[in-house]
C-alpha cells in the first residue's frame, strides 16, 4: 500500500505544482497589466499615490516567487520520473541473487543510485518550495496557496526519506544486502571440500596428495563481488566472520579423520613422555600435515578472496580460521610435552619436535607472521623455548643420572646391565647424523640466549663424562658380586660390549686406544674366569693330581674313586651355578665354550683311560664315572646361553624415574637395571 499511496501523493503534488504555476503566471501577467494601469492612474491621479505606494514592491515579490516555482518544477519532475524506476527495481530485487548474481548486484547498484538521485532532487525541490512558503506566509494572506505548498512540501519530505527507509532493517536495500549475505554463505558452503588423507603414503608430501585445490575461479570472483558490496555497506566484519566460520568448520572436518582426541589429554596424563610417546609421533606428523596441506590452502584462499580488501583484512580472516580450526590445541599439546618429567627418551622426542619445527619454520613464519597472529606467535615461541631448554636440561643431567644408578644391584647372571647397553646405544643415537646436528643447534640456541659462545667440544665432553660414569659403575658393580668368578664373567661381558662399539659413532669418538684397551681387558677377565672356575675343577684330574693314584694291576684304588667323586660333585655344582650365567655376545660365548672343551675335556678323557675306564661307554650315575667325554663336551658347549625372561618378571628402572621399552623406527632402547 505504501508505494500506491506514494504514487497518488506524487501525482497530487504534480497537479498542485502545475496549478500553482499556471496561477502564478496568470497572476504575474495580470500584475504587469495592473502596473501599467497604475502608472497611468498615478500620472493622472497624483492624489492616489499614497494609496498605491506598495504596488511596485508586490509586483517585484511575485516575480521572485515565479522564479522559485520555476526552479522547483525541474527537480520535482525528476522525482516523478525516478520514482517509477525505483518501483520497477524494487520488484526486480524480489528474486534471489543465486539465479544471476551479476545482474542482481547491478540492480542493487542502480537502486542505490536511483534512491540517491531521488533524495538529492527532493532536497532541491524542498529548498525552493520552502522559500515560496516563507514568502506566502509573510506577504500573501491566502490560506489556499499556503496549504497547497505545505502539502507539496510534505510529499517531497516523505519521498526524501525513501532512501533512509530502504537502508533500515526491513527496507528494500537492507533486504537485498541480506540476500547477498545468504548467497555468500551458500557459495562457501556448497564449494567446501575437506581434505581426504591418503594414509597409505609414507611421506608428508604424498600423504595429502588428495587435498583439494582452492575454490574455482568463478566462485572466487562471485565471492569477491559480494564482499565488495558488503564492504560498501559496512558489513565486511560480518562477512569475514561468516567466511572464517565456514572455512574453519571445513578444516575441522578434515582433521576428524586424523583422530586428534589426544590433543585434549590433561597434564596429569603427561607424567611420563613414554606414556604418550605414540601420540608425540602422531602429533609431529599431524602438525606438519596441518601446516602444509590445510592452513596453506586456507592462507591462499583468504589471499584470493579478500585480495581487494588488502593484506590486513585477509590476514586477520586467516588468523580467525587458524584459531577456530584448532591450531592452538596443537601448540598446547607440544607445550605439555616440554613439561613432562625428565628422562633420556624425552630429549630424543624433544629433538624430534625441534626438527619438525625447524622444517616448518619458513612456512610457519610466512603463514603466521602477521600482527593478526600474535597469540599463535606467542605460543609458538613458548613451545620452542620449552623444547630447547627441556632438551638441554636432560642432556646436562645425563652423567649425574648414570652416577645415581651406581647404588643399584648388579646383574645376577653376569650379563651386560641394561643401563650400560641403553646408555651406549643412547649415546650412539645422540652422536648419529639424525640427532647430533639437532642437538648442536639446540645447544647453540640456548648458549646464545645466555650470551655465551657455543664450544664445539661441548657434546663430546659430555659424552666422555657419561662413559666415564659407566666405567665407574661397572667397577662398583663388579665388587658387589659375592662370587669372584661371576665378577670376572661380568667384567668380561661388559668389556666385550664396550669394545664391540668399534665402527659406531661412540666408538669413533672414544678412539682406537680405548677400544683396544677394552679388548685386552675382555681377554684378561676371560682368562681369569676360565682359570678360576673350570681350571680348578679339572685340576682334580690333572697329571699332578694322579701321581699318588697310579693304577696297580688294573685295580681302581680308593683314591681314584674319591677323586672322581670330588670331580663329579664340583662339576655338578659349577655347572648348575653357571647354567644361569650368560654371555650375550655369541662369538665370545662360542669362543669360551670351545676353549673350555679344548682345554679340559682331553684331561677328563686321559684320566679315565689311564685308569681303565671306557670314556665313552662306562658313564653311569650309579658308578664312579658319571659323564662320558661326549656328554661332558655337550654340557660345556651349552653353557652361557641367553635366557628369555618371563613376561613381567624383570624389574624395570630408569635413569630418571621409570623407563619402558622404547621403539623408535628400527632402534630399540631399553633400560632395565639388574
Amino acid at each position: 500500500m505504501a508505494p500506491v499511496d506514494g504514487i497518488d501523493n506524487l501525482s497530487a503534488a504534480r497537479i498542485v505544482l502545475k496549478t500553482s504555476l499556471e496561477n502564478s503566471r496568470a497572476l504575474a501577467s495580470a500584475l504587469d497589466n495592473t502596473g501599467q494601469k497604475l502608472e497611468g492612474i498615478k500620472q493622472r491621479l497624483p492624489t492616489l499615490g499614497a494609496a498605491v505606494r506598495h504596488a511596485p514592491r508586490q509586483k517585484c515579490t511575485f516575480v521572485a516567487i515565479r522564479e522559485h516555482i520555476d526552479c522547483a518544477i525541474g527537480p520535482a519532475a525528476a522525482v516523478l520520473k525516478v520514482y517509477d524506476t525505483i518501483q520497477e527495481l524494487q520488484k526486480s530485487l524480489l528474486s534471489h541473487p543465486c539465479s544471476d548474481l551479476s545482474t542482481y548486484l547491478l540492480m542493487v547498484k542502480q537502486l542505490e543510485e536511483s534512491l540517491k538521485f531521488l533524495t538529492d532532487n527532493c532536497r532541491l525541490a524542498i529548498q525552493w518550495l520552502e522559500a515560496v512558503l516563507e514568502f506566502l506566509e509573510n506577504a500573501v494572506p491566502d490560506d489556499l496557496y499556503i496549504m497547497k505548498v505545505k502539502k507539496s512540501l510534505s510529499i517531497l519530505q516523505e519521498l526524501q526519506a525513501t532512501e533512509k527507509r530502504a537502508r533500515l532493517s526491513g527496507g528494500v536495500l537492507c533486504a537485498a544486502v541480506d540476500k547477498l549475505e545468504i548467497e555468500f554463505r551458500r557459495l562457501l558452503t556448497e564449494n567446501c571440500i575437506h581434505v581426504v588423507w591418503d594414509f597409505v603414503s609414507s611421506s608428508i608430501g604424498d600423504q595429502a596428495s588428495t587435498a583439494p585445490s582452492p575454490l574455482p575461479v568463478a566462485v572466487v570472483q562471485k565471492l569477491q563481488a559480494i564482499i565488495g558490496k558488503l564492504n560498501a555497506d559496512n558489513r565486511l566484519e560480518k562477512c569475514m566472520s561468516t567466511y572464517a566460520e565456514i572455512r574453519s568448520l571445513n578444516t575441522r572436518r578434515s582433521f576428524q579423520a586424523l583422530d586428534l582426541n589426544y590433543l585434549d589429554l590433561s597434564l596429569s596424563e603427561f607424567d611420563d613422555v613414554q606414556d604418550v610417546e605414540c601420540y608425540i609421533d602422531q602429533w609431529c606428523k599431524h602438525f606438519q600435515l596441518a601446516i602444509k596441506h590445510v592452513f596453506e590452502i586456507e592462507y591462499k584462499l583468504c589471499s584470493d578472496v579478500f585480495e581487494k580488501n588488502g593484506p590486513d583484512v585477509w590476514m586477520d580472516c586467516f588468523a580467525k580460521i587458524a584459531i577456530q580450526s584448532g591450531i592452538l590445541s596443537f601448540l598446547h599439546f607440544g607445550k605439555k610435552i616440554t613439561v613432562c618429567k625428565n628422562d633420556p627418551i624425552k630429549i630424543l622426542k624433544l629433538l624430534d619436535i625441534f626438527a619438525m619445527l625447524e622444517n616448518l619454520r619458513v612456512d610457519f613464519n610466512r603463514l603466521f607472521g602477521g600482527p593478526a597472529c600474535i597469540e599463535i606467535q606467542t605460543l609458538t615461541r613458548d613451545l620452542i623455548k620449552g623444547v630447547v631448554n627441556g632438551a638441554c636440561e636432560v642432556f646436562w643431567e645425563l652423567p649425574i643420572q648414570v652416577e645415581l644408578q651406581r647404588r643399584s644391584s648388579p646383574s645376577l647372571n653376569g650379563s651386560v646391565p641394561r643401563l650400560v647397553s641403553f646408555v651406549t646405544d643412547y649415546c650412539n643415537r645422540l652422536l648419529g647424523d639424525d640427532y647430533k646436528p639437532l642437538l648442536t643447534r639446540v645447544l647453540t640456541i640456548q648458549q646464545s640466549w645466555k650470551q655465551v659462545k657455543y664450544q664445539e667440544e661441548l657434546i663430546t665432553s659430555q659424552i666422555y663424562c657419561i662413559i666415564k660414569q659407566i666405567g665407574l659403575n661397572l667397577d662398583a658393580w663388579s665388587k658387589a658380586h659375592y662370587d669372584f668368578t661371576l665378577s670376572y664373567l661380568f667384567m668380561m661381558n661388559n668389556h666385550c660390549h664396550l669394545c664391540s662399539l668399534k665402527g659406531t659413532k661412540l666408538g669413533d669418538l672414544m678412539g682406537e686406544c680405548w677400544l683396544k684397551a677394552h679388548e685386552q681387558y675382555r681377554d684378561y677377565y676371560m682368562t681369569l674366569f676360565l682359570r678360576e672356575s673350570w681350571g680348578k675343577i679339572f685340576n682334580l684330574l690333572s697329571q699332578e693330581g694322579r701321581v699318588l693314584s697310579a693304577p696297580t694291576g688294573g685295580f681302581v684304588g680308593d683314591s681314584v674313586k674319591k677323586r672322581l667323586k670330588s670331580f663329579n660333585e664340583e662339576f655338578d655344582h659349577m655347572y648348575q651355578k653357571q647354567s644361569n650365567w650368560v654371555v650375550p655376545n655369541e662369538d665370545l660365548r662360542l669362543k669360551m665354550c670351545k676353549l673350555v672343551v679344548q682345554a679340559f675335556v682331553p684331561v677328563h678323557r686321559s684320566y679315565l683311560q689311564n685308569y681303565g675306564f671306557q670314556a665313552e661307554t662306562d658313564a653311569s650315575p650309579g658308578r664312579h664315572v658319571k659323564y662320558t667325554t661326549q656328554g661332558l663336551e655337550t654340557m660345556l658347549s651349552s653353557l652361557f646361553q641367553p635366557k628369555l625372561s618371563k613376561s613381567g618378571s624383570t624389574k624395570q628402572n630408569r635413569l630418571i624415574g621409570k623407563i619402558k621399552d622404547i621403539v623408535t623406527d628400527n632402534f630399540r632402547l631399553t633400560l632395565l637395571a639388574a
